[in-house]
């Protein structure tokens, strides 16, 4: 497992103003791991990883079995982070059964006349799952504010869309955030921070290899021109909605085995926090279970 002070360099301190180029893309985020080497860092991530993948496993039995939590993990990212293969190579052990993606795309008409919460509500993982959000209700304080004409679309009232509208936004995520853990879901958010020069480096390896010329989008090279008013439009929202209760991490992307260990661990840790272990049964349980097996010895 990772020592707590790593991931306390990822988490996204409450109330605080942070700014996005004070967070190393990269492997080695402190002292200690850049004397390590790469190398070494590189070994001790694919352990950590194995690791929380196989209590993972564990963790989510109990968490399905007990019926009492779900877990939402939400993840936003510049194009090309590796949010697909963030999602792959952590939940690969997982029993489908107990965990679901949703991956949020253009609004429908349908969408658009509800408010901006409204199509992550209805797909919310219950109890007993982990649900993933692959974009999410972000996108409304993300894109939606690099692009503030896409609020013509939205039906709103008539007012004024300056910076109250957005501190607006702000509280209704928190405020519903807060309403969902107060209600058993546990809230992990992950911002997969990937730098513009390795964003570069994926965009073309899709262009250069055939196999993977089908994940390039010119939609996401015209998103790139707005770079620097992404990492604002993220830095205000990361400001704003972490909280104690739905904390936000900002993950190291551009060496995709540190994503993976370091959202595997975070993951697989507040699952643990639980201390679920197996459902203890009542005593008129145990009771019919003794009658059911003498029935079944009857036969």
């Amino acid at each position: 497992m990772l020592n707590r002070k790593i991931i306390d360099l990822f988490r996204v301190p409450p109330g605080k103003k942070i700014k996005l180029k004070d967070y190393d893309p990269g492997w080695a985020q402190s002292a200690d791991l850049a004397e390590l080497g790469k190398d070494t860092v590189k070994q001790r991530a694919k352990e950590v990883l194995e690791k929380n993948l196989a209590e993972l496993a564990i963790e989510q039995d109990n968490l399905y079995a007990n019926n009492s939590y779900s877990v939402l993990m939400i993840l936003q990212a510049m194009d090309a982070a590796g949010k697909d293969g963030t999602i792959k190579h952590v939940m690969s052990g997982v029993n489908p059964q107990g965990c679901h993606v949703v991956s949020f795309k253009k609004p429908s008409t349908e969408e658009l006349d509800h408010n901006f919460l409204w199509r992550c509500m209805k797909v919310l993982p219950e109890r007993g799952k982990i649900g993933i959000f692959n974009r999410s209700y972000y996108e409304e304080v993300l894109v939606v504010k690099v692009h503030p004409e896409l609020l013509a679309y939205q039906q709103l009232p008539p007012g004024k869309r300056g910076r109250p509208f957005w501190k607006k936004r702000y509280q209704d995520i928190n405020a519903f955030e807060r309403h969902l853990v107060r209600n058993g879901t546990i809230i992990l958010k992950f911002f997969l921070n990937v730098s513009k020069d390795e964003q570069k480096r994926r965009f073309l390896e899709r262009l250069d290899l055939p196999e993977k010329n089908w994940k390039f989008s010119a939609t996401d090279l015209a998103e790139r021109a707005f770079w620097d008013d992404y990492q604002q439009a993220y830095q205000d929202a990361l400001r704003a909605t972490s909280t104690p209760w739905a904390p936000w991490y900002v993950i190291p992307a551009d060496r995709k085995w540190v994503t993976r260990a370091v959202v595997a661990d975070i993951l697989t840790s507040n699952i643990r926090k639980l201390d679920l272990g197996r459902p203890t049964l009542g005593a008129d349980q145990i009771k019919a279970l003794a009658e059911a097996r003498k029935a079944l010895e009857a036969e």
